[in-house]
């Protein structure tokens, strides 16, 4: 992980106070899977933030492992805005496109704007690859691209005599050609070399030729870019004002990890992950099993079904419950999470959304899982849902998450999406003396206990570790009376355990904050949101008031409950808009709960929202 504490990397010495001053720039990179395309992107992001630029990034890349070289379906992008103002999105449109192949030119072009820069590897350009992708004539020899700054460069072939002396074979020295892109692009940017190179001498510390050959690589497009005629000028973005501090680079899934771990430790509770594979939510389960030093426990399970009841298993001894999935895979664990509202046990299930239904599409994001969180299980089973706003907030959100299954004794829905699990930004990294303690009270005391006794503001029952002398008490899916827990076909006690675990989850509004209201109280127009489509909202909010629009944003993170002050909200405003990446869920539950006419803006493309679209709604209400 990139840190940086107090300090930056200075650009070269050479392009300080030289070039164009821009406030921000958006960079793709476009390629084969196999051209390291996400690798070349996510260094420039390190090294941006080394830098002291603020930034967002958007990885796009295609489901398979390695998809048919040279084809469209097989284009894997990383796309990223950095600069010295606050960055909320990855931006709209590229300012400059570095595509490694026709397949990746032809993917992105309509995504420019004109004006826009491309740099191309003309050494892909043979009469196959543009066959092959449908370009009947060479888009570089005719007038099509006549709107953009096309910049033809021979990466492959100067990548393959940069690394000759390496004695290296020609394929795997042509594999060293995105090193030479980013060193080409870091030129152009006045960013610096050092981190890059001594990241590639950790990586590759193993095979010494590897290090001297993509390292020459990187320097070889950096000079290229010094001494070449084809570029008028460089570019300078200055470091953004941020708090000093010790920060580094996170994506939505790292924070997660970081979060749970940390509610383990805040809470004194082992933290138990019961999960099956499955994207985009693997990382966390690959990142929370290097935590074993920390009371972290990490199982593999054979499906769903026995990760998700691990984990009940894990909270009924007294550890702290959680499991990974997305939706299909809460589907499977549907009984599972019903067993866990029925015996009342902290369970937190993070779903990571993707497109779908059923496998969709893997590597996209969505948000199309709110409504399956709230009531997506039989019977009448209430689920607190928590939802972070950007990758950074998975942190906080976890614990959050953490706190209210603990303190609620029920499981909780945490539903992140695959813009936040894998878009990455700068996280000031708290101070641990600043972070609340989970209190945690495992009931010991035989004296009139009962295990459905409940807390009289809570409502919650207590947590008893098995084996405590005295407090023997049973547990399962048929219903509990209401104070025994023993077995009970009582028509009436059902019903009052129905609405009693509802209540339960309904007074979770008395602990949870406010939704903050950016801008003014009452106006024409309120943009909500939730999840991934806070950085689109709040810019095109910022923009409108620019434009003296009377435009304000509330951003939800706690969707079930909601807050309490979202209904009168709602009120003190002419038009009030819920923009989502699904058909309408979250607008769906409001009308339903506040009597509003809410209005919709959807997009289900699996893309996030580019703030042109959301200006574009602005201006028609309010035009």
């Amino acid at each position: 992980m990139t840190q940086i504490v107090g300090e930056t990397l200075d650009p070269p010495a050479a392009q300080q106070g030289a070039g164009e001053e821009r406030e921000s720039v958006v960079i793709r990179f476009a390629g084969d899977s196999g051209d390291g395309m996400q690798l070349t992107g996510s260094l420039f992001t390190h090294t941006a933030a080394l830098v002291g630029n603020d930034l967002a990034t958007l990885p796009d890349f295609p489901a398979e492992i390695r998809a048919p070289a040279g084809t469209l379906a097989g284009v894997s992008g990383f796309q990223l805005q950095f600069g010295s103002t606050k960055i909320f999105t990855p931006g709209d449109a590229p300012d400059v496109l570095v595509a490694m192949n026709p397949a990746a030119l032809k993917r992105n072009t309509d995504a420019l704007e004109r004006g826009a820069t491309i740099v191309v590897n003309v050494d892909a350009f043979t009469e196959r690859a543009l066959s092959r992708v449908g370009y009947d004539v060479n888009p570089l020899e005719d007038d099509s691209l006549s709107a953009f700054q096309v910049l033809e460069v021979k990466l492959s072939s100067m990548t393959i005599d940069a690394v000759e002396h390496v004695g290296l074979g020609r394929s795997d020295a042509e594999r060293c050609k995105n090193f030479f892109a980013l060193g080409l692009v870091y030129w152009m940017y006045g960013r610096p070399l050092k981190h890059t190179l001594d990241w590639i001498a950790g990586k590759f510390a193993k095979t010494p030729e590897y290090v001297e050959a993509n390292q020459a690589a990187l320097k070889a497009g950096y000079h290229y870019g010094e001494t070449a005629e084809i570029f008028a000028h460089t570019y300078r973005v200055p470091a953004a004002q941020i708090e000093p501090g010790l920060y580094r680079k996170v994506t939505g899934n790292e924070a997660t990890v970081m979060g749970f771990v940390t509610a383990s430790q805040l809470s004194g509770l082992n933290l138990f992950l019961g999960s099956y594979p499955i994207t985009p939510a693997s990382d966390i389960l690959h990142g929370l099993s290097n935590y074993k030093e920390y009371g972290v426990r990490t199982f593999q399970a054979e499906d769903e079904i026995a990760a998700v009841s691990a984990a009940i298993g894990a909270a009924f001894g007294g550890s702290l419950g959680l499991t990974t999935t997305r939706g299909p895979g809460v589907s499977l664990k549907g009984e599972a999470i019903g067993l866990a509202t029925m015996i009342e046990l902290p369970l937190i299930i993070a779903n990571i959304q993707r497109a779908g239904p059923s496998t969709g599409m893997p590597t996209k994001t969505e948000q199309a899982d709110l409504l399956q969180a709230v009531y997506g299980r039989h019977g009448e089973s209430p689920t607190p849902v928590v939802a972070p706003a950007s990758p950074t907030e998975c942190f906080h959100m976890a614990i959050e998450a953490a706190r209210l299954a603990i303190t609620y004794m029920t499981p909780v829905m945490f539903l992140s999406d695959g813009y936040i699990a894998n878009g990455a930004e700068p996280w000031l990294v708290p101070d641990p003396e600043d972070l609340e303690p989970i209190e945690v009270e495992f009931h010991t005391e035989v004296e009139g206990f009962h295990p459905y006794m409940r807390d009289p503001e809570t409502l919650a029952r207590p947590w008893v570790r098995p084996g405590t002398p005295g407090l023997e008490h049973r547990i399962g899916g048929l219903e509990k009376e209401a104070l025994s827990g023993d077995v009970s076909y009582d028509p009436h006690n059902h019903e009052h355990m129905i609405k009693t675990r509802a209540e339960k989850i309904a007074r979770m509004a008395n602990s949870i904050p406010d939704a903050e209201v950016f801008g003014e109280e009452e106006g024409e127009l309120l943009l909500i949101g939730w999840g991934g489509t806070f950085g689109a909202l709040r810019a095109a909010t910022m923009q409108a008031q620019r434009r003296g629009m009377k435009v304000s944003h509330m951003h939800l993170r706690y969707l079930n409950p909601l807050p309490r002050n979202v209904g009168p909200t709602l009120k003190r405003f002419t038009h009030v808009v819920v923009a989502e990446l699904n058909n309408g869920q979250l607008r769906r539950l409001m009308r339903d709960e506040f009597l509003v006419d809410i209005q919709g803006l959807n997009k289900i493309q699996g893309l996030p929202f580019k703030v042109s679209e959301i200006m574009a709604r602005i201006d028609e209400l309010l035009a």
